[in-house]
């Protein structure tokens, strides 16, 4: 792997989410918390062990 390819941006196709914990859009969402019907709760990789854990959509 290449420096270049970790420095680089995400695609554009990604799915981008804003963090629950420090607000920035990360490229790497990582889900914390579904809230039925259809709200899903994402943290940055970062921030993800702040968060308080809850039902995600397979828990639900």
């Amino acid at each position: 792997m290449m420096l270049e390819s970790l420095l680089a941006d995400a695609p554009p196709d990604c799915l981008r989410a804003p963090c629950c914990v420090c607000g920035r859009d990360t490229a790497a969402p990582v889900e914390v918390r579904h809230i039925p019907p259809d709200t899903v709760v994402y943290a940055c990789p970062q921030d993800v062990v702040a968060c308080a854990p809850g039902p995600v959509a397979h828990e639900a």
